[in-house]
């Protein structure tokens, strides 16, 4: 492998790792408080990217400005965020402390009607806004020319993201209240913690973090149907393998899986697909809990 090639990979492989982290954050997250798998999590990284590009295409044509088409990608995230996370989570407190299986079915129920939603929206054709990346120029790395888009804004927003969330977990009093319902949501309510308050509040950040993958994503991707199962599933292997509700682990194991795919597409285009799901079978062999969760006794 030349030195290029070794290059690209491994900028190519951050920058993905980057979308990918982000929509696995928001899926671990939900889960972390709130104990809902959500398969419905991919249809809103699909609406978060058709959303940005839908704003970019319709307010920032002819905009000269990188900080307002990346302001366009963030108001659709969010906007797509609150208002499908809000439908979902109403949705789902008609399934509250019921059987585990019900509410995945009805998560999997939702992403069936939000596919034929995004259809009905926009269609089948390809949909991608690529001004911001124009706008933000290149900049040369040992010789390779890199999108400045990629190489220095999506990784840096996955980290800020990161950073920020543990920020508030560790240092607001909400970010302590939603740790306390994660540790024991009984004890939790019974120190006058409003976990229904709670829950929404985390269902909703959840869902903005998946939407601000797919707004991400937009001006690089072409956002076709299916585009959101696909995402899904590689997020789940990105959660099943650091662990379910890891935070930390989440962001290890999705440069662990953007990398390897990364050097798969260049070195053996062949095991691309399968790389991914490989990495998880393997860790999931060696530790079934994830490689970042701790063994815990069952409470009783």
């Amino acid at each position: 492998m030349s030195r290029d090639i070794f290059i690209l990979a491994m900028l190519d492989g951050m920058s993905y790792a980057g979308l990918l982290f982000l929509v696995a954050l928001g899926l671990t997250f939900i889960f972390g408080v709130v104990r809902i798998l959500n398969v419905a999590h991919g249809s809103l990284y699909a609406f978060g990217g058709y959303g940005a590009a839908s704003l970019g295409l319709w307010l920032g044509q002819g905009s000269e400005s990188a900080v307002a088409s990346v302001l366009l990608l963030v108001t659709g995230a969010i906007a797509v965020g609150i208002v499908l996370g809000t439908v979902l989570m109403l949705l789902l407190r008609q399934f509250q402390d019921r059987d585990p299986i019900l509410q995945l079915l009805v998560t999997f129920g939702a992403f069936m009607i939000f596919e034929d939603l995004q259809r009905m929206i926009w269609g089948t054709q390809p949909y991608f806004v690529a001004d911001v990346v124009n706008q933000m120029g290149t900049s040369e790395l040992l010789g390779v020319v890199y999108m400045n888009y990629q190489l220095l804004f999506v990784p840096g927003a996955a980290l800020a993201v990161y950073f920020l969330l543990k920020w508030f977990l560790n240092s607001t009093l909400m970010g302590r209240q939603i740790i306390a319902v994660t540790h024991d949501r009984e004890v939790a309510t019974a120190l006058g913690i409003n976990a229904r308050r709670i829950a929404y509040l985390t269902f909703v950040v959840g869902a903005v973090l998946g939407a601000l993958g797919g707004a991400l994503a937009s001006p690089t991707t072409s956002l076709v149907p299916g585009i959101g199962a696909d995402m899904i599933v590689l997020s789940f292997a990105v959660v099943a393998s650091a662990g379910l509700g890891q935070i930390t682990g989440a962001l290890i194991t999705a440069l662990l899986i953007g990398l390897s795919r990364s050097f798969c597409v260049y070195l053996a285009p062949e095991f691309e697909v399968v790389m991914p799901y490989l990495i998880m079978v393997l860790v999931l062999l060696a530790r079934p809990q994830g490689l970042f969760t701790v063994v815990q006794a069952r409470k009783i």
